[in-house]
């Protein structure tokens, strides 16, 4: 059986287990809780870099990040999210954006949570919500039109969508109606999502 070591906040592990859900996987991946900050977690070990998600195979290798998770994955299932010809490199762009989101967003809570408050930095967390903000804006704009076929990178920005309803209080909804509506559309098709939400 396949190994994932994750955090059931997390956007990126998320975004692997909606995956193996789309892909029919699930039965064949048991989810193993990582600390990435206790040292004696065995995820320093599984990946050098102490980060999640990480896959273990059935032969021990371990993958890490998780957009070579999500293609391995895509291949055991046979495809299925990740397409070929021309729409590739779309699907693997609009992942790319979503991804940026979720990295931005988390960049503005660690800030927080590693920082005295007398010691956060205004510019940089501003520097971090504006790439949030123009990435929720080219989203708005090019990528919520509901119904499409699904593939990686509507199962990205679903997380990201997700992390910041967790993280931020849902307030990107106030601003980005096409999103909300495009959201409640993915989720009422990946059962998964409901699932995998985390609550403040």
């Amino acid at each position: 059986m396949l190994v994932l070591r994750s955090s059931p906040a997390s956007p990126f592990g998320r975004k692997v287990k909606l995956s193996a859900s789309i892909l029919g996987l699930t039965d064949r991946i048991r989810i193993v809780d990582a600390d990435t900050l206790n040292p004696e977690d065995s995820i320093r070990q599984q990946n050098p870099l102490g980060k999640i998600p990480a896959l273990v195979l059935e032969s021990g290798e371990v993958l890490y990040d998780s957009r070579v998770i999500v293609d391995y994955l895509d291949h055991l299932a046979g495809g299925g999210i990740i397409p070929n010809g021309p729409e590739r490199y779309s699907a693997l762009r609009d992942q790319a954006l979503a991804d940026g989101i979720m990295d931005a967003a988390l960049l503005q809570v660690y800030e927080g949570r590693f920082r005295p408050e007398d010691r956060h930095e205004p510019r940089w967390v501003s520097h971090q919500a504006d790439k949030v903000r123009r990435g929720l804006d080219h989203a708005e704009a090019h990528l919520s039109e509901a119904g499409q076929p699904l593939h990686i990178g509507q199962i990205a920005l679903a997380c990201a969508l997700g992390y910041l309803d967790l993280r931020f209080g849902g307030r990107w909804r106030e601003s980005y109606p096409r999103l909300v509506a495009w959201l409640a559309d993915f989720e009422s098709r990946v059962p998964a999502y409901a699932q995998t939400r985390v609550t403040p």
